[in-house]
């Protein structure tokens, strides 16, 4: 730490109610510039000759005020802000962050939902506003991608208007063609949107900042846009007490050579030092472990080399820091941290659990196995289950483990021995047991995906299951004997038939109703369509059938109706289970051989 951060930090910790820098996260689909973007920010800020002035933390980018300002030129005057600057949390592979939470909200203060302005919505877009909207974070879009509008006239570093008005009418048009359709796209979501400059009020509509992450048109206005919300709605959670003990929220938990298992954690609170007693969220409970070391990234070092890391000896809110400390082993991403320092370990202690009570997934007897990257998107996960009224059994952060193959394996339906995975591995020798317990494994890194996978999966196996029953169950039929259409008088009788509705299938028992009562009057032993013989006929054919058992001119005439005899569980089954599955004119004659039954006892096939 230089001796500037120190004296910063002793002028800071003078004043109780210091204010923090905002925590931005950076969402958006894959591709559509989310890594460009920060790199831009980033690379600008170091470019501006102030190599010192923008800090690289763990998991996180920190921007101060000044340097906002030289990169938003006349769109940010340093004087009219009280907050620090920006901090960006950039995390590899935590698109889902927005779903790690402080307490009791999102960790993130802002949003910026990167958005191609060619290619609009996709998958990981809605789910990132499915998340903003739930936990209610203030969000700005950045339309990305100005610069491939065909005949665009770039110039570099401008604000988005003072660009705009140089380009030919025809590139501004596409342009706008673009900007609107992403503003219908957020109107459908249920956001009342606009292009930022014309915003009245920012807490009911999203501004929309239409920029290019390769030559910075619409920076300017994207950071001045983040800077004027942070200050003018959020100042109030801004406000620190810099000298109080630590709050933060675990990004992810790795091995380090040398260091063992450690921590990335955003401080969104308080201060954290070498030697603090904390507390953290683990998988069985909170864990309370002292602090070794607290660890920087290097300015620009060589990410290979052994010394990636500078030891600090305390660091204050909103940072990101790497901790290294004992028994880390079982801590969660997502998960809450705490620092004791003055207060007593078990009051903190019933603290991180209530945090972690907040995220407890309502688990069934029966359902599927969830596992999840981090505390958020579990929760994330849990919710979006919970709409789509899929059980969970038991639902954990962290890699597929065999563990959690041998719970699936248990459950009783074969639609829940299933994994849903939310951007996790699967540990090797999990691999093997999978295909040995005829477990299904579900992974994606999209929630709704994943869900809709799934939910495919149970669609398709009750179809089956469905078309399995429906070739054991004895079908309805109505059918009539067609005058001067009788081949044969009995042994078999042989006669033309029309089917009036139905299904009619060989080998079945024919019935013919007499009064309330239908009477067996034998048994179907052939159907022939033009001469072949086939083994079913449906509604509207007209067949020659063998039906042993009667006469024709004794027990059945021409002219008669018949009908296929339903044995009572089939007729239940089709009514209750399997109406939706059979053909309109099917159900028709299920529904005239119940009423007829029911006439004489109502509760027949019920």
């Amino acid at each position: 730490m230089s001796d500037t951060d120190s004296d910063a930090d002793a002028d800071a910790a003078t004043e109780p109610n210091t204010l923090r820098t905002p925590i931005v996260a950076v969402l958006g689909h894959v591709d559509h510039g989310k890594t460009t973007l920060l790199d831009k920010i980033r690379g600008s800020a170091v470019s501006e000759g102030e190599a010192g002035a923008i800090t690289q933390h763990i998991g996180a980018t920190a921007v101060p005020l000044e340097t906002v300002s030289e990169m938003a030129g006349s769109l940010v005057d340093p004087d009219d802000f009280d907050l620090p600057g920006l901090l960006f949390i950039d995390t590899p592979g935590h698109h889902s962050f927005t779903t790690l939470r402080s307490r009791g909200g999102a960790l993130a203060d802002i949003a910026i939902v990167v958005v191609d302005v060619n290619d609009g919505f996709q998958p990981q877009t809605i789910e990132a506003l499915d998340i903003l909207k739930r936990t209610g974070t203030p969000f700005v879009v950045a339309a990305n991608k100005i610069d491939t509008t065909p005949g665009w006239n770039p110039h570099e570093g401008e604000p988005i208007q003072r660009t705009y008005d140089k380009q030919s009418q025809n590139a501004s048009q596409r342009l706008d063609s673009n900007l609107y359709e992403i503003i219908g796209n957020l109107s459908d979501e249920g956001f009342s949107a606009d292009l930022y400059w014309r915003v009245q009020n920012f807490q009911k509509n999203v501004g929309v900042v239409p920029i290019s992450a390769i030559t910075s048109e619409g920076i300017p206005d994207l950071l001045a846009v983040l800077m004027g919300l942070s200050q003018r709605y959020m100042k109030e959670q801004m406000e620190i007490d810099v000298a109080g003990p630590g709050a933060g929220t675990v990004l992810e938990v790795k091995d380090e050579r040398g260091f063992g298992t450690t921590l990335d954690v955003v401080l969104y609170d308080g201060t954290i030092a070498e030697d603090d007693t904390v507390v953290v969220g683990g998988m069985d409970g909170p864990i309370v472990t002292d602090v070794r070391a607290l660890l920087q990234p290097r300015p620009n070092a060589e990410i290979r080399t052994e010394k990636r890391f500078n030891k600090v000896e305390s660091v204050t809110a909103a940072s990101g820091i790497k901790i290294a400390a004992p028994d880390l082993e079982l801590a969660m991403a997502g998960a809450p941290i705490r620092v004791v320092r003055d207060r007593d370990v078990d009051d903190v202690i019933a603290e991180v659990e209530a945090e972690l009570a907040e995220i407890e997934v309502d688990t069934e007897e029966e359902g599927v196995v969830v596992k999840a990257d981090t505390l958020g998107s579990l929760e994330a996960m849990a919710n979006a289950l919970k709409e789509a009224e899929v059980p969970v059994l038991r639902a954990e952060v962290g890699d597929v483990a065999p563990r959690d193959v041998a719970i699936a394996s248990t459950a009783r339906e074969d639609e829940h021995k299933v994994i849903l995975g939310f951007n996790v591995d699967v540990l090797p020798n999990a691999k093997q047991e999978l295909d040995q317990n005829d477990v299904r494994l579900f992974d994606d890194d999209v929630i709704y995906q994943l869900i809709e996978d799934y939910e495919e999966f149970v669609e398709e196996r009750k179809r089956a299951q469905q078309e399995t029953v429906l070739d054991k169950i004895i079908r309805p039929c109505r059918f009539r004997i067609l005058e001067d259409h009788v081949f044969r008088q009995s042994n078999p009788a042989v006669v033309g038939v029309e089917i009036l509705s139905g299904t009619l299938k060989n080998n079945t028992h024919v019935a013919k109703w007499e009064g309330n009562e239908p009477k067996r009057v034998g048994q179907l032993s052939g159907i022939q369509e033009q001469g072949e013989d086939v083994s079913k006929a449906r509604a509207g054919k007209r067949v020659s059938v063998a039906i042993d058992g009667p006469t024709v001119g004794r027990q059945i005439e021409e002219g008669d109706e018949l009908w296929v005899q339903l044995p009572e569980k089939h007729a239940k089954i089709l009514e209750q289970e399997l109406s939706d599955d059979i053909p309109a004119d099917e159900l028709e004659a299920l529904t005239g051989y119940l009423d007829k039954h029911r006439q004489r006892d109502p509760f027949w096939g019920k």
